[in-house]
């Protein structure tokens, strides 16, 4: 395939967001004579990650890919068990690899989409377009921009808070069976790190394979061999499990921040996913908040407006910023966090809080269940 120049669209990253919104071009009839470049320095050949959601729909855009859904689940802490039935919700996860493949697929059908192995290296706002250059010294012009890197500002900027979700799974497979495959343990604080803010997350697979993780929410990360020594401890002690053998292993940092984004899109490059702030800060989930920022902005294109309008709750935004500075300034409060948050909540009233279409009615039952000084201490720091 000859590659172009000049495109359309050029969209910077081919991880969640890129892919997801170079299908949801694909599958539009207004981009039908569009061209659109993808360009990455990696060809996304390997399960890097697993991202894991809740939605109602029995069925959707994403049940071919589904690895495997859950019906209930528990959250641990050191005081308490709470047990959900999720219904009318189900949670599913999804492995990257099977997201890879199947976009590839999908989108090296078209003659207009163009897939371009390469690191970009600047992203230039013109008059009426967008210049984009890479490492091979190659440059590429295009009518707008999608970057998913993170801003260069990020990494230096002193007033933001910044925490970082991090963590490493892996798979293992047992001699017996062991494992519930209709249940998931969201959160267990019983094996903590201090006074860290640090947690297991458990997703069986089948009844002798699943992903068990150790996450951190906390200021700085920690040596892998950290995350191994937990990992052994949890599988042997809290799961009863002595003999099995690790398939696969994946590490993430995923930034939760109240880093201001949006402030570094421009008439001809819009920041996507982490780079655009699309990841849910307190959370760090990822993969339904980005269909929704994909379907906003591709309506937008259609309609002639800027990219990026009603793209940015501000309200939620605020919500997590609070969140943000109780676990920067009591990073110990984690667990009291999250217990009171699954304890004293519905699960519609849960899910709708952290997908931002929650009503206010759900938005003062939550505020009522996390009330605390440390909460109050945060709002008004948080005004400032």
């Amino acid at each position: 395939m000859t590659l172009r120049s000049h495109y359309d669209y050029i969209i910077i990253g081919q991880g969640l967001a890129g892919l997801q919104l170079a299908m949801a071009m694909n599958r539009d009839s207004f981009f039908k004579n569009k061209y659109i470049a993808l360009i990455d320095p990696e060809q996304k050949n390997t399960n890097d990650k697993t991202w894991s959601f809740w939605e109602q729909a029995t069925a959707s855009k994403w049940q071919s890919l589904a690895y495997k859904t859950w019906q209930t689940a528990s959250v641990y802490t050191q005081k308490k068990e709470t047990h959900l039935k999720l219904a009318p919700y189900n949670y599913k996860s999804i492995r990257s690899i099977d997201f890879y493949n199947k976009a590839k697929c999908t989108l090296k059908t078209s003659k207009h989409i163009h897939f371009i192995q390469d690191a970009v290296t600047h992203v230039t706002n013109l008059n009426t377009k967008a210049e984009v250059k890479t490492q091979a010294t190659k440059t590429y012009t295009a009518n707008h921009v999608f970057d998913s890197r993170l801003p260069s500002d990020y990494h230096k900027a002193n007033r933001a808070i910044k925490l970082v979700q991090h963590f490493k799974g892996i798979v293992i497979k047992t001699d017996t069976p062991v494992f519930n495959t209709d249940h998931i343990t969201m959160m267990d604080y019983r094996l903590k790190d201090g006074e860290k803010t640090s947690f297991t997350y458990v997703l069986p697979y089948t009844k002798n394979k699943a992903l068990i993780e150790y996450t951190y929410f906390t200021k700085n990360t920690v040596k892998e061999e950290v995350y191994d020594t937990f990992l052994k401890t949890y599988i042997k002690d809290y799961l009863k499990v002595d003999n099995y053998q690790i398939i696969e292993s994946e590490t993430g940092q995923i930034p939760m921040t109240s880093f201001p984004f949006y402030k570094y899109n421009t008439k001809h490059i819009t920041k996507i996913g982490t780079g655009g702030g699309w990841v849910k800060a307190s959370t760090g989930y990822a993969f339904k908040n980005t269909e929704k920022k994909v379907k906003l902005l591709i309506n937008n294109l259609k309609s002639n407006h800027a990219p990026t309008k009603g793209l940015y709750n501000k309200k939620h935004m605020f919500y997590d910023k609070i969140f943000l500075k109780v676990l920067h300034d009591n990073n110990e409060m984690g667990e009291w966090i999250f217990e009171k948050f699954y304890s004293k909540n519905t699960v519609n009233t849960m899910f709708n809080f952290l997908d931002e279409s929650s009503s206010l009615y759900q938005e003062l039952q939550i505020m009522s269940a996390l009330f605390s000084w440390s909460f109050i201490k945060a709002f008004f720091k948080t005004l400032k």
